[in-house]
């Protein structure tokens, strides 16, 4: 019986297709030179994956940073207004080449991808906390802009999450990776300038209010931009197109307003790194002539101050021991109380606080696992001596704070501030 006419004879299916495989195995394979490495491309083994969640301003900076380096690969973002969605996903596909970079509205997708290492979260303070611990139990590293987190209990969280989870951390204090600062915090930590005696911060503004309520406007359809994400764990209230700008929205604790907590998760932080990175001061007194002085354990003195200072630039800090003190400020200048304590040592100026090599430090870590120089332990640390001293300025009076129960002392009142309730569904 002859074979249907869609049957192909044994003989000559054998025979195609050892005649195929034979072509294939001599023709050659192209590999793409960027795939192996070369012509100074990084080879995707070495790149390291990069989310972005709540890309503004500040992220719009940050993600710039991040893109200098030759081995991210900025691959998703997240943020709660489309019109930001579609400027940082131009921004991504512009700078590799292609149209890869996916858009979400809800950060949570991002962070289900397996192939994301690392996020940048640069939303609004109201988000930093929740966003990073959400982050760091869905197994991401994160660099996680300033402040932090909105009060004392929050600081607490975020540094036993970061240990528990073994998650690399980086705050975004990058005056940290900076040299003539880390030189000043030198001279500090390591005696040079004798017994320490006081610290000082420059808080940018002394003020603490609580978060605002305006007049209720037309919501906008939440694809234009999302209200109810915006909010997140803070309190609910009614839209106001005001209240949309995250940098002033809910910085802690229900505390907003210019200061101790902004600038003094700057300065402060400096101040922290002069002192060891120790346990925060104990006793944080009210602002009086123009000052606000909190104390250490050992009797160091953090003193926050508007006026006095060398004109260096923004965001100063100046470290007194019984022998010398030094001085330093964003212009990337030092001042000395003796040109001895340069030792010989030549101290690179570069002014105007950029980034780019904390975002370096924070990426040498992702590989490594090491801890970055703003590791979650430190950030802790600043970030409740801002809260206790926003504590006291928003009391107007002297609080104690205990650094072993990590509570005021016989205080209920300062007590209360520590922590705040989360809007439902919102977990730390």
């Amino acid at each position: 019986m002859s074979a249907p006419e869609n049957k192909i004879p044994r003989r000559r299916f054998l025979k195609s297709t050892l005649a195929t495989a034979g072509a294939a195995a001599i023709a050659p394979m192209v590999i793409p030179s960027s795939a192996l490495g070369l012509d100074g491309a990084v080879a995707p083994s070495e790149r390291v994956v990069v989310g972005g969640i709540g890309i503004g301003n500040r992220g719009t900076y940050d993600l710039s940073c991040f893109l200098e380096q030759p081995d991210v690969q900025f691959a998703a973002v997240c943020d709660i207004k489309e019109a930001r969605r579609s400027a940082v996903k131009k921004i991504a596909d512009d700078h590799h080449g292609n149209q890869n970079c996916d858009t979400y509205r809800d950060f949570r997708e991002l962070l289900d991808r397996k192939d994301i290492d690392a996020v940048l979260i640069a939303t609004g303070p109201n988000w930093h906390a929740t966003a990073a611990m959400t982050a760091a139990k869905a197994g991401k590293d994160m660099y996680c802009e300033k402040p932090c987190t909105k009060n004392i209990a929050q600081s607490l969280i975020l540094k036993d999450t970061m240990r528990r989870t073994g998650r690399v951390f980086q705050a975004g204090t990058q005056r940290r990776n900076l040299p003539h600062f880390a030189f000043a915090c030198e001279l500090a930590r390591t005696g040079k300038l004798g017994k320490l005696k006081r610290v000082y911060a420059h808080p940018a503004g002394m003020q603490a209010m609580m978060s605002g309520w305006l007049p209720a406007e037309p919501e906008p359809d939440k694809e234009v931009v999302d209200w109810n994400m915006y909010l997140g764990p803070a309190a609910w209230r009614p839209f106001n197109a005001k209240l949309l700008d995250g940098f002033n929205f809910e910085k802690g604790g229900g505390l907003v307003g210019g200061g101790v907590l902004e600038w003094g998760s700057h300065c402060v932080d400096l101040c922290q790194w002069a002192v060891d990175d120790c346990p925060p001061p104990v006793v944080y007194d009210p602002p009086k002539d123009g000052q606000l002085v909190a104390r250490y354990e050992n009797g160091v003195e953090l003193v926050f101050r508007e006026d006095g200072w060398i004109p260096l630039g923004s965001c100063p800090v100046r470290f007194e021991g019984e022998d010398g003190w030094v001085e330093a400020g964003d212009s990337g200048k030092l001042v000395l109380s003796s040109p001895a304590l340069l030792a010989g040592r030549t101290v690179e100026e570069i002014g105007g606080y950029p980034a780019t090599f904390h975002v370096r430090d924070f990426l040498d870590c992702v590989k490594t696992r090491s801890k970055p120089k703003g590791n979650a332990d430190a950030a802790c640390n600043a970030h409740i001596a801002c809260h206790a001293a926003n504590i006291a300025l928003s009391l107007d009076r002297q609080v104690k704070y205990d650094n072993e129960t990590h509570t005021f002392i016989d205080d209920e009142q300062a007590n209360r501030l520590r922590s705040e309730a989360l809007r439902e569904p919102w977990r730390l």
